[in-house]
């Protein structure tokens, strides 16, 4: 059966809320936003919020409008400014009766914000909380009483707090003094503390991408696009690249040959790494999600690792790894969660322990991967109004269901589902045969556009 998922959450998508400044995430919506948060977050005993934020222009409109927000519910706002998603998750986690947020739209272009939460365990939060905040924004603002207003303050050592942090994610017994990386940082969150981890490390480090002005977050750059950094990495003769996305929770590496490793190749080799050297993966199981490649479960199958999906989005790869007892998981996209070490996707900590692995090894990279044969696939991503519309056509459904009982003869699978992030509609086919798998994409793609 094909797999087609539709949203029923109003504001929220799959990681946050995210959109144009100019409509969905509008300084009086986030103020009302903050307030509406603060009244169901301290029904959850928190006290204060960590506020970080990205690199775009408008992070300093709406952080202002959300500190806002939260003080009139009456809660406390202590601001980090620009950091790493992943580093919210971290910082959150030490302290007592404290939430998270972070204020950016990841890989989005810099006309769009966003707004992420994360609750006292440096988790995202659930849909149940997200849903509850959406009630509670169709309410009027009700100010607490002056002598109860929250205050807000600067967190002024949170930068080096996270640098110590995931210095010390990293094997004390190996080096990365004989390893030139080149980073690509999007121009995003991560822009300073990124380099200087790794420079911490001993690899030798080029930066690239690195002087963000708020207006070139992910601009040519970063996760979504490769071709500069790969250009470096050949330029420069270094033995790996880099890439994260705007706010620093998701990664693409590439190696010395300029060739992509996405969010499934970085999985399979720390899924490898934690077997062959017996560190614990609960019961030898790794969490995926439905775009995850079929060729990855296959790999993991035949060295004895099992691979379990969630739905779409890290934050349920979370749920999934909290919910089996296990420690790795990610997305196809670069989010890598290695719950032994954070809470989170973490595009730093995942690039550490994908060195450590890659160290320990011994080998050349394409030994270490040559298990994992990844099936054809093709993702097509179209700009829509309304993906609802598209998915819930009965033209559509039916082809839909036609392909995914075709493609079944190859190994093959149809997810079709609104982006949480963007307006675009994702298909996704995928098939043993890559002619196979062409001809259904370009079917499905174009069936979907003449319905838009």
């Amino acid at each position: 059966m094909a797999k087609i998922i539709n949203a029923k959450k109003k504001f929220f998508g799959t990681d946050g809320i995210r959109g144009p400044i100019s409509s969905k995430t509008s300084p009086d919506f986030i103020l009302k936003l903050g307030w509406a948060a603060g009244e169901v977050f301290k029904k959850q005993g928190i006290t204060s919020f960590i506020i970080g934020k990205d690199t775009r222009i408008s992070g300093y409109m709406l952080e202002a409008a959300l500190q806002a927000g939260i003080i009139s519910s009456g809660l406390n706002v202590s601001l980090v400014g620009p950091m790493p998603t992943p580093a919210i998750s971290y910082l959150v986690s030490t302290f007592k009766s404290q939430a998270g947020i972070v204020i950016s739209a990841s890989h989005n272009s810099y006309e769009d914000n966003g707004i992420k939460f994360f609750d006292d365990r440096g988790q995202k939060i659930s849909d149940e909380l997200e849903l509850l905040i959406e009630q509670k924004i169709s309410e009027p603002i009700i100010v607490v009483e002056p002598q109860n207003l929250g205050k807000a303050a600067r967190l002024s050592d949170a930068s080096g707090r996270y640098i110590e942090y995931c210095k010390n994610t990293f094997s004390k017994d190996l080096s990365l003094k004989n390893i030139k990386i080149v980073i690509d940082t999007a121009n995003g969150a991560a822009y300073d503390v990124a380099p200087k981890v790794f420079k911490e490390l001993g690899a030798e480090v080029v930066a690239i991408s690195d002087d963000p002005n708020g207006l070139n977050i992910n601009e040519n750059c970063g996760s979504t696009d490769l071709n500069v950094l790969k250009k470096a990495v050949l330029d420069n003769e270094a033995d790996f690249g880099v890439a994260l996305d705007g706010d620093g929770d998701r990664l693409i590496l590439v190696d010395s040959e300029a060739k992509a490793l996405d969010g499934d190749d970085i999985l399979f080799l720390l899924a490898k790494f934690k077997f062959e050297n017996q560190i614990v993966l609960g019961s030898k199981g790794v969490v995926g999600t439905e775009m995850t490649n079929k060729g990855l479960e296959n790999a993991l199958s035949e060295i004895g690792i099992e691979l379990v999906r969630s739905k779409v989005g890290d934050k349920y790869v979370l749920e999934k790894l909290l919910e089996l007892g296990w420690q790795l998981g990610g997305e196809q996209s670069g989010h890598i969660i290695c719950l032994d070490k954070i809470a989170s996707g973490d595009a730093i900590i995942a690039s550490i322990k994908f060195f450590e692995a890659f160290l320990t090894f011994g080998k050349p990279l394409n030994e270490i991967l040559s298990p994992f044969k990844k099936y054809p696939q093709r993702l097509t991503n179209i700009e829509v109004s309304n993906a609802e519309k598209i998915i819930l056509n009965k033209k559509f459904k039916n082809s839909c269901e036609k392909a995914q009982k075709e493609l079944s003869d190859f190994d093959g699978k149809v997810l079709v589902r609104k982006s949480g992030t963007e307006s675009l509609l994702r298909i996704l086919v995928e098939s043993n045969d890559s002619k196979v798998t062409e001809i259904y994409s370009k079917q499905l793609t174009e069936l979907a556009k003449g319905l838009s």
